[in-house]
């Protein structure tokens, strides 16, 4: 992620303003998480502290954190010594990874004393020490003795940096300084040489300086005049944003919507390949960028247990259809039973009892071919008969049964199918919910708690198509039959994607003929909502509502449908608009 401390200069800019603001309530969210309530003039502002390996950071959050009923040690720790301080500086030394928060506090005498709270955001090395105005070491949020292996954390130890390289910050550098480094340092590719010449600059800032320079990538050491001028400018240029504040927040994602990174600028490397989202603020682009990433990872956590359930649950209907369909095979010996009876009914007076076998004209054939017929001896030949035709009965009825249960096990299989479609598309713990309540109303699970209120079904995802037109998608099987059968209007399109689980598409039509680009549009979403999210080339059925029924005792989500028609498309949720 690119919360290096370019990015960390820009939050702090935003904390700046919170000098002069008390220390209200510290909590301790988790483990890793250290949440700041701080009292101003601004009103309440709440600074988010996180130092896990994946996620460190620090900025001003919106978001609403559950805190545990028991504060852990640290954080009582931080109540006693910093609550009720005053915020009454915040420091960055030049454009390392540490952000200090200096806090005039008052202690058991009553004397004002100033300490600091070094807040260091360095990947799996991050910590949060709390530092007296001696500048030993209170206590730190990791107690570790040596977590950088080159320093001590220890209670009562000086407080010292983490080791730093001699590198350059582009904030004070000017242009023949950065040429003599690269000239001096090893040749290497240009962004390299930069992430390893400056302080401060994450890998994504390191290839957007060397894209700008040379598109096709260039080494260090092979730069012309002209683009020597480009890097100096786009450098410089970066400086400007950072120490005017006039940054340009965004979000990446890709064209599947999965989170990429973040960063203050607007990046060139990606083309057409991510999805840029202008965001406002540093703190807010942070809170949205983590809180919608751990809402994924919370989610999938969550729905674990559901995902084995169903993945057990077809991997066992998978095999007993495979079993059943081996049945099958062997009753196509049905016909030959029956065969045999009749050429032996019509010809007992040839057989005696006793005989092992015998050979009899197949008169079913106009040539009248002679077959050799098994037979037990301790039979008469008319038992013999009657055998044969007992064995023809029971094929048959298997045959039967069977069929049928083949057909059950395939409809049970496709309905698991569209629930794990939908459970792997949930956004939210209502979907979570209202799914496990789905498989329980079907019988795959039970209610863990009878009295547990269900959720009230979220409105079904509603789009807009280039003309206007709105188009709604469900969410789960449930939704998908509300929409069809109760909400949707019969001369409104129905859309799915052709014999794969996805979400049923709506296209509101208030009676009128759609464009072509409204029905490619609502197709290009039926295919976005379906398992078939990551193909190329995705083919979705389309018809009026009316044409589309659901049989007797069908699942949830399970429809039949006629007077359909058939579009080929890739699936792409941006070329609509969200509502």
């Amino acid at each position: 992620m690119a919360f290096d401390g370019a990015y960390l200069h820009a939050v702090m800019q935003e904390i700046i303003p919170l000098i002069s603001a008390r220390a209200d309530k510290i909590h301790q969210p988790s483990k890793d998480e250290i949440l700041i309530h701080l009292r101003g003039f601004q009103g309440m502002k709440k600074l988010l502290i996180n130092i896990s390996g994946g996620s460190a950071r620090v900025h001003l959050t919106e978001i609403n954190i559950e805190n545990p009923a028991a504060p852990p040690m640290f954080c009582m720790l931080l109540r006693k010594h910093l609550g009720g301080g005053k915020l009454a500086a915040v420091r960055q030394d030049g454009l390392e990874r540490i952000l200090f928060l200096d806090f005039d506090c008052m202690n058991e005498l009553g004397d004002i004393v100033r300490l600091t709270l070094a807040c260091e955001v360095m990947g799996r090395y991050s910590n949060l020490i709390l530092i007296n105005q001696e500048g030993n070491i209170i206590d730190s949020l990791k107690r570790n003795a040596d977590i950088t292996r080159e320093r001590v954390l220890l209670t009562g130890f000086p407080y010292e940096m983490p080791h730093r390289s001699q590198r350059l910050n582009f904030l004070n550098t000017d242009s023949i300084t950065i040429s003599n480094a690269l000239l001096l340092a090893p040749d290497q590719m240009l962004d390299k040489a930069l992430l390893n010449l400056f302080e401060g600059i994450s890998p994504l800032l390191a290839r957007e300086w060397a894209y700008y320079t040379c598109k096709e990538g260039i080494r260090s050491h092979e730069l012309t005049t002209a683009q020597s001028e480009r890097l100096f400018y786009i450098i410089h240029r970066t400086a400007d944003m950072l120490q005017n504040q006039t940054y340009q927040f965004q979000i990446l994602t890709t064209r599947e919507g999965v989170l990429k990174d973040f960063c203050f600028f607007r990046p060139e490397q990606y083309g057409n390949l991510m999805i840029v989202k202008p965001m406002l603020s540093a703190s807010a682009t942070l809170d949205a960028f983590y809180s919608e990433r751990d809402l994924h990872a919370r989610m999938k956590q969550r729905a674990n247990d559901l995902f084995k359930l169903i993945m057990s649950r077809m991997e066992r209907i998978t095999k007993k259809i495979s079993n059943q369909q081996a049945e099958l095979a062997e009753t196509d010996k049905m016909q030959q039973n029956k065969l045999y009876g009749d050429l032996l009914s019509a010809n007992l007076y040839r057989i005696q009892k006793g005989d092992s076998f015998v050979r009899l004209e197949n008169f079913y054939e106009a040539s009248c071919p002679e077959i050799k017929i098994p037979l037990q001896i301790q039979l008469t030949p008319s038992q013999n008969a009657q055998k044969y035709y007992t064995l023809y009965r029971k094929a048959s009825t298997a045959r039967q049964k069977l069929s049928e249960q083949i057909k059950q096990g395939q409809q049970e299989l496709a309905y698991l199918e569209s629930v794990f479609d939908a459970l792997s598309r949930a956004e939210s713990e209502t979907d979570l919910l209202l799914l496990r309540e789905e498989l329980a109303q079907q019988g795959y699970i039970r209610n863990r708690n009878q009295k547990q209120k269900i959720p009230k079904q979220t409105p079904p995802i509603k789009y807009y198509s280039s003309d206007g037109l709105l188009i709604l998608v469900g969410r789960n099987n449930h939704q998908n039959d509300q929409l069809t059968l109760k909400q949707a209007s019969k001369n409104d399109l129905w859309f799915h994607t052709q014999k794969t689980p996805g979400s049923h598409v709506i296209l509101i039509t208030d009676g009128k003929k759609p464009s072509e680009t409204a029905i490619r549009e609502a197709a290009v979403l039926a295919a976005y909502h379906s398992k078939a999210r990551d193909s190329a080339q995705v083919p979705v059925d389309f018809t009026n509502v009316k044409f589309v029924k659901k049989p007797n005792g069908a699942k949830p989500g399970m429809v039949i449908y006629t007077n359909q028609q058939t579009l080929y498309v890739k699936p792409d949720a941006e070329i609509c608009q969200k509502g």
